[in-house]
């Protein structure tokens, strides 16, 4: 055998080792668990042919323990570059099989070159999470890895869109990068995050949990709201990080991708006219408004789970993504309260940031009283709402389909805080409040309250006080919501606004 064909033998097993892992019994038992391994993952996530690895070769500089006898090439994660829909993205994949996915300092470098490549070129980062945590044989060294990640997620924030995927364990300080990022998928029965873990919390506050309900997808999903979207498996998340970029651009300097839109732009909903009951008290449900409007129909909804009473999500209209901020009349009257507040306000930053219109439809009580929400705050997180509306140059356009009532009226994108078109039904009541509480005020000495409620309701809970001021510009027909909303943001598309200069506001956090 001639010397070049020893060279290229080596070649190829040394990249065949790299892609065996941690070798075929640990894949086996990665398997096992129902997860798949880190290479499946981006095979299913990136458009075949197109992935190309980087750093396939380096090991850990880790001499301790006996580490320097146990050298697998790649060390325990897999970072590249590939392409979703023909367009670039950067993924890095931890491999549970290589030593449990730990994090030592030579594959944080991975992941800070791989950031580092991505904000020069303007593509988004996806990382897919499955990792021990930080490698304990290396001590200080794993832990600075972690701190360079996420100083870069920061740098990173607002310039290109983040997205994480926890694929197995996430917990102690690895949970902060995926915090850091822009969108968080968890996977049923194979995923948790928590920054301490069952064992640690017996023995500090006696309580017995187990790993799910600690920090389990639905955990996370429904109470903390830590993440975004809840999978079946690991296929479906990566179907489900596939259709969320469909919606965003590469970077903050671009616009949102625009598909062919074969869906008729003045498509009227004849049932639109009836869906709001006559009785205000009445629930009915937003999305079949949202649902009706949207290029072929197709919401795509974030945090589902999580404050059900504020739905945000994405939708197209002629073709061009939008972010859909909307009260939801069927769960607790669509009042605001202190998570749907925080939900509301990072959503429309998120959005903000990546020049993506914002559409708000409004059917608002109030915010919701009690202690509880008094004693959590509700005045600083109703707030954030407030100011992330403030703050937001994109495109905004409002739609007042029944209620909104006092400082919520303010706090839904109205005119006042710099909504570009603000539409109503014929519907909308907007007024401080409603009928009987004024009534309970204005005429609190005088018995014959029920008149007075009627006089009120025709006087004020209607949208032409409103309209006569300015602060509506259209009264609408509900069947036309297609037509108009494109209308609107086919007349805001080249809007230039911009803030006072400053490095960055103070958002009551």
């Amino acid at each position: 055998m001639s010397t070049l064909e020893e060279k290229y033998k080596v070649f190829q097993e040394r990249n065949q080792a790299a892609e065996l892992g941690g070798g075929k019994d640990r894949i086996e038992k990665q398997h096992s668990s129902g997860k798949k391994t880190a290479r499946e993952r981006i095979n299913d996530l990136i458009d075949p042919g197109t992935f190309v690895e980087t750093d396939k070769l380096v090991v850990h500089q880790c001499r301790d323990f006996e580490m320097d006898k146990r050298k697998i090439s790649g060390d325990g994660i897999i970072t590249g570059y590939g392409k979703i829909d023909g367009r670039l993205v950067y993924v890095f994949a931890q491999d549970f099989t290589v030593f449990g996915g730990t994090l030592s300092r030579t594959n944080a470098d991975k992941i800070v070159k791989l950031m580092d490549m991505s904000m020069k070129m303007g593509a988004p980062v996806i990382g897919l999470n499955d990792s021990g945590g930080a490698r304990i044989q290396e001590g200080v060294r794993s832990l600075a890895g972690y701190a360079d990640i996420f100083y870069m997620n920061v740098m990173s924030s607002g310039v290109v869109p983040q997205i994480s995927a926890i694929l197995g364990p996430c917990a102690g300080g690895a949970v902060y990068s995926p915090a850091l990022t822009d969108f968080i998928v968890m996977v049923k029965k194979t995923s948790y995050m928590f920054v301490t873990g069952p064992d640690v919390i017996k023995a500090v506050t006696h309580e017995d949990v187990t790993k799910n309900a600690l920090g389990g997808a639905m955990t996370h999903n429904t109470k903390s709201g830590v993440a975004h979207f809840a999978a079946e498996d690991d296929e479906q998340a990566m179907m489900i990080i596939r259709e969320l970029l469909s919606f965003l651009p590469s970077n903050n300097m671009e616009d949102p991708p625009v598909k062919p839109c074969l869906d008729d732009i003045n498509r009227e909903d004849e049932k639109l006219q009836t869906i709001i009951p006559a009785d205000p008290n009445k629930p009915y449900e937003i999305k079949e408004i949202i649902t009706s409007v949207a290029d072929d129909h197709n919401y795509f909804e974030v945090m589902p789970y999580y404050a059900e009473n504020l739905i945000i999500g994405f939708i197209r209209l002629n073709g061009r993504p939008v972010g859909v901020v909307a009260n939801q009349p069927a769960v607790q009257a669509g009042v605001l309260d202190i998570n749907s507040s925080i939900k509301g306000a990072r959503f429309i930053r998120f959005c903000d940031a990546f020049n993506i219109p914002i559409i708000t439809f409004e059917d608002v009580p109030g915010f919701l009283p009690g202690t509880i929400q008094e004693f959590g705050g509700i005045i600083k997180h109703g707030a954030q709402l407030l100011y992330a509306y403030c703050e937001a140059n994109v495109p905004k356009i409002t739609l007042i389909t029944r209620k909104a009532y006092g400082g919520a009226y303010c706090v839904m994108a109205s005119k006042h805080i710099g909504a570009d078109v603000n539409l109503a039904y014929p519907t909308a009541e907007i007024a401080v409040m409603g009928a009987e509480g004024a009534v309970n005020i204005l005429y609190r000495n005088e018995e014959d309250k029920a008149s007075k409620v009627e006089e009120y309701k025709a006087n004020f809970a209607n949208p032409y006080k409103a309209a006569e001021l300015g602060y509506i510009d259209e009264i609408i027909n509900p069947r036309e919501t297609r037509k108009k909303l494109i209308q609107a943001l086919e007349m805001c598309k080249n809007k230039v606004r911009s803030n006072p200069p400053k490095k960055h506001g103070n958002i009551p956090l």
